[in-house]
């Protein structure tokens, strides 16, 4: 190569940094996409918290490196043939309706070792550019900046091609997303929020607007965790009109207190009269 044949250094070096720049910028956008993707992935909580879950779940999300990220996704997304699902609804308030969403894919476990072969490629090589690329190519050279651009040429192509796969993903999880809401704006789910009846006609006691009644009246009346039956039956005459029986195809309030399983029916004698009481189940709710 002849001095006047020669590339300039100093045009060389911001061509590398132009290429690594870009390999980088490419990189956060992956992540990011990939953030969103797990915060999405999985949502739970009572009425009153689910709007709030979202927000909780991008801020626990926000500080994980990609190594954690990808191994986030490769065990709660993106799941072998055959896995069984998780069983881990936490703890929440006994008398509240707790809803849980959880989206995943699957994979034939050929396929989904091959793709956690290739993540884990994918974020060697965001290491490497991050951390190592200086110490690895030498920059004050011709030969060493033209190799590091081939290499960052090379690593691009690599990054986009798993950007265009997640985005995939994404788009895949987004159609499931928007299908859950039409289900969650439906006026049946309404119905099964509301007032704990499902589609096929069933009553979800738990969850039925009735029981939250009585747990109302509970509350308002109860000496030592018991209610008589006759009381709270005039407490919810005058404050919860909306709920009856009948509703609920139940012939009266007793009915409804047995038939919902959350309640615990006794019996006492006083001054030669029998009356009947109850008092919620331990550990009942939903």
């Amino acid at each position: 190569m002849t001095a006047s044949s020669t590339p300039d250094i100093t045009d060389l070096n911001h061509e590398v940094q132009r290429q690594l720049g870009r390999c980088l910028i490419r990189l956060q956008q992956y992540e990011r996409v990939l953030k969103a993707t797990i915060a999405m992935q999985e949502l739970s909580g009572t009425l009153e918290s689910l709007p709030h879950a979202l927000d909780a779940r991008h801020t626990e999300v926000d500080g994980k490196t990609l190594g954690t990220l990808v191994g986030r996704l490769m065990t709660a997304y993106i799941v072998k043939d055959g896995s069984k699902p998780l069983d881990d609804l936490p703890n929440h308030q006994v008398g509240s309706t707790w809803m849980s969403v959880r989206i995943q894919q699957s994979l034939p476990e050929t396929a989904y070792q091959i793709l956690a072969d290739d993540l884990s490629t994918l974020v060697k090589l965001r290491n490497a550019l991050v951390h190592h690329f200086i110490d690895l190519h030498d920059l004050r050279s011709v030969e060493g900046c033209l190799r590091a651009q081939k290499e960052l040429s090379r690593s691009y192509a690599e990054i986009d091609r798993h950007f265009e796969h997640l985005c995939n993903f994404a788009g895949e999880m987004d159609n499931v997303r928007r299908r859950i809401s039409e289900v969650i704006q439906s006026p049946r789910f309404q119905e099964l929020v509301s007032d704990g009846v499902t589609p096929n006609g069933k009553i979800h006691w738990p969850s039925a607007e009735i029981v939250g009644a009585l747990r109302e009246a509970l509350q308002a009346l109860s000496i030592d965790g018991w209610v008589k039956l006759g009381a709270a039956e005039r407490w919810l005459s005058e404050h919860r009109p909306d709920q009856t029986p009948k509703s609920y195809g139940c012939s009266r309030w007793r009915h409804v207190v047995h038939a919902s399983g959350q309640f615990e029916l006794r019996r006492f004698t006083r001054d030669g009269r029998a009356e009947v009481w109850f008092r919620e189940r331990p550990n009942s709710g939903s």
